[in-house]
This record gives structure tokens, sequence and C-alpha cells, in this order.
């Protein structure tokens, strides 16, 4: 109730109205407008003829307001970011990750006393459980570490039914003890289960989490430790890293963390919600453009490519992977930090011929007419991507460096979204346009249809597909 009396004294307190004419029964409506948007309930006021409401039509919700939030804050028009109130180029520049999740999940940066707790629980939690590394090691040598670890996020809500509202109860997560273990273990358990698939992709036996290092520190020991006594990453890779998982950690409501809102709605509990956000960061058009712009680039091959590969973009018949964003019409603020980034990893490693490429391909597009008048600038996946080659990161691992930040924004919106009295569970309108009601055909009575059913062979059928046709 509090929410919603909190949006009455703001409709209240606006003397701002929206006057609509309805020009099938001339009447007039008046709707109130705060911070520059309509409840669209106040849509249901609208009737035709029939009594049928109307409704708002916004595939893509491209201009849908569905929640009320404090997390962070997009100013696309001027390329602005921040979270909580903080600009992302100064928690960049003096706080950590794990700073950076505790800000975003409780509201405020913590004190020493809170980050030494916090980051002791965190460390904790990256001892999962023993049949996780029995699951990892079931997957095809070639499976993709995105498909493991969304499989095992999942397998994670089978292994603590207790903290899952299907068979504890609906307010399990009400007590903010319980709520915080699970935020503790995904945040902890998170690298542990992204080394473990890397470690099962290379064929190397799994590393223990290591107490003495930092989140970081221990999630690059997990994966890249082989015998040595004493192994520790390199300082520069550390922080570099750690600078990227603070530019990935929240992004307003992007596709993945809508999804962890939508799945919430219902009810679900928490890792199987997770899992499914990071199924939605799985897709190229999302958390997969770094490794889709990466591919790019290599398709590419040199820079004297690259005006034929700009006249096949402006004609369609290629895709240009790392620019552009549905919320940034200037320069993406993230991608800025990256590309200085990106120049300590060449200081460091050596630079990767493909940032010649990047970097010429960035220059042509900014200059011209038809990038421009698109407001198509670089956005944080364009160089991020690069610098997770240079560093030696598999191409397939570059998704998962993206969701193991972004766990910290899912976990916010999460507890923000349990939080919010006004959230109900999410079921939008659709806009039927199919066949009215028609009586059942017999099948000998139906007529042939243009329903295309045909599907592609491999070539392992070949022989049985012949001796089938005999």
């Amino acid at each position: 109730m509090i929410r919603i009396q909190q949006l009455g004294q703001q409709f209240n307190a606006t003397k701002s109205t929206l006057t609509i004419q309805d020009s099938r029964s001339g009447k007039k409506y008046e709707i109130p407008i705060s911070n520059n948007f309509i409840k669209a309930s106040d849509l249901e006021k609208i009737k035709d003829e029939n009594g049928s409401i109307i409704r708002s039509y916004d595939p893509g919700y491209m201009n849908t307001v569905n929640c009320t939030s404090k997390i962070s804050f997009i100013d696309g028009d001027n390329g602005i970011l921040e979270y909580r109130g903080y600009p992302i180029e100064q928690l960049a520049e003096k706080s950590t990750y794990l700073e950076v999740a505790f800000l975003l999940i409780y509201g405020e940066l913590p004190t020493p006393l809170q980050y030494d707790k916090w980051c002791k629980k965190i460390q904790t939690h990256t001892f999962v459980h023993q049949d996780l590394y029995g699951l990892l090691s079931q997957f095809r040598y070639d499976a993709h570490p995105m498909g493991m670890v969304i499989s095992s996020l999942s397998a994670v809500s089978t292994l603590h039914p207790e903290a899952n509202p299907a068979l504890s109860g609906q307010n399990i997560y009400a007590d903010q003890k319980s709520r915080n273990k699970q935020i503790h273990r995904m945040i902890g358990s998170i690298t542990t289960i992204t080394a473990l698939a890397y470690r099962n992709r290379i064929g190397r036996q799994p590393n223990q989490p290591h107490q003495q290092l930092g989140y970081v520190d221990n999630f690059l020991y997990m994966m890249d430790r082989l015998n040595e006594s004493n192994y520790t990453p390199h300082p520069t890779i550390t922080k570099v890293l750690d600078i990227l998982f603070i530019l990935h950690a929240e992004h307003e409501l992007n596709c993945s963390t809508s999804a962890v809102r939508h799945l919430t709605s219902s009810g679900v509990d928490i890792y199987t919600a997770i899992a499914g956000a990071a199924a939605a960061l799985y897709g190229p058009k999302h958390g997969g453009a770094n490794e889709a712009v990466l591919r790019m680039l290599e398709k590419i091959g040199s820079k004297q490519n690259i005006p034929q590969f700009i006249e096949n973009v402006k004609n369609k018949k290629a895709l240009l992977f790392g620019f552009g964003h549905r919320v940034y019409k200037s320069y993406d603020p993230r991608a800025k930090i990256v590309k200085q980034l990106a120049y300590q990893v060449f200081d460091l490693v050596g630079k990767d011929p493909l940032i010649e490429i990047a970097l010429e391909l960035e220059n042509i597009a900014l200059n011209d007419k038809y990038f421009k008048d698109r407001s198509l600038y670089p956005n944080v996946d364009f160089y991020t991507g690069i610098i997770y080659k240079a560093l030696g990161f598999p191409t397939d691992m570059f998704p998962l460096l993206f969701a193991i930040p972004r766990i910290s924004g899912w976990l916010a919106h999460w507890c923000e979204f349990l939080d919010d009295p006004e959230n109900k569970i999410v079921r939008p309108r659709q806009n039927y346009q199919g066949y009215k009601t028609r009586d059942y055909v017999p099948i000998d009575q139906r007529k042939q249809t243009d329903a295309y059913i045909h599907a592609p062979s491999t070539s392992f059928s070949t022989r049985r597909n012949v001796s089938v046709k005999k």
C-alpha cells in the first residue's frame, strides 16, 4: 500500500494531464501524467461501444515502464550510467566489484566492517555441493560453457530444497537472513561453477577455491592453476577483470534482468530465476554480443576488407555487432572505460592483431553519415571481446564473463521485486489475429496446406535414408 500511496501522491502533486479524445464516441478523457508517464490502468476508462477496453500495443517493450526501481539510472541521450546514484566512471576508478555488488543489492556502499563480513560470506560460498562436480563432468568435451553453467545453476535449486518456495513455502524469502544466504551462495558459487565448466572443457582436474585470495583472484586461480604451489594471477589482469565486472554488473531492465523479474513474479526459486536470466544472456543479441563481435572481426580478416564490410552492412548483407544500443543514443560510457583498459592489457600481453581492425572499423563508422544518422556508436561489447581474447579466454567463455558480474544486478532486482507490493505475476495481453471459432475436421476430409515441415538431415543419416527409400 505504501508504494501505491506514493504513486498516488505523485499523480496528485502535478496538474499535468494528457487529454485524449475518442473519435469513435466523441468523449474526452483526462489522463494524469507523472514523471512523464501515464498509468496503463487509466486507459481502461476508454471503451468502445461494446465495452471493450482500449489497450496499448508495444512489442519489445519499446516504450513501456513496468516497474519502479532505485537500482540504476541511464540517460541514453547523454551517455550517463549510474548505480544507486554513483557515476559508473567513479565506481570503475575507485571501487571493487564486491563493493559494487553490495551497493546494488543493499542500496549503499558498505562500511569496513560490513565489507569484511560480506567478502568472507561470499568466499565461504565459493565451495559448492559435490554433486555439481559430478554433473559438470558428464557434459561432452565440446559442450558450450554457457550451456553447462545454465544447467548447473538450475540444478542448484534441487540441492537446496529448503530455499525453494515451491517446497518450503512461498514466504521463505521474506526472511532477510534466508534471502541473504541465497545472495551469498549465488555470488560465491558462480565463479566456481564457471571455473569448473572451463576446466572440464579443457580436460583438466578442478581447482578448489583459495580462501586467501580475493574474489577475482580466486576465480582466475581456479581456472588457471596447474601444479604450482603458490600460483597467483597477475595483478594487472585481476584489476582489469575486476573493472570489467563492475561495468557489467547492472544495466537497468535489459532482456535478462527483465527475465529475472518475470520469473520471480511466479514465485519460483532464485536459482531457477537466475538460470532463466543466464539463458536470456546467452543470446547473441544480448550477452553473446561480445562473442559475436570477435567472430565478426575475425571474419573481416584485415583492414583492407573493412570498406566492403561497411557497404555490406549498409546493404543489409552483413550484421554489425558491437555498435548501437537500445538505450544509448551517444557513446556508451562503459565503452570509453573498456577502450582504456584494452591498452593496459596490450601493454602487458601484447597487442592482438584484431585491435587494428577494430580501431579502423570504429574510426570509419564514427565518421560515416549512415552510422551517425542512426546513432550507431561503439557499445561495451565492442572492446571487451578483444580484451578477453588478448587475455587468452576462449571465445565461448565470453558470455560467462558477462554473466558472473551481472548476477549481482539480477539479485538486486530480485530483492527489489520481492519487496515491492505493487508487483504482480507478469501476464501481458496479446493482439489475437488468428481464426475465429471453427469446427474440427476429420483427418480424411482435410485439404492440403502450405505448412513446410521438412528439416535438414545430417551426413550421418545418408546410408539410412538411402536404405529406407530403396
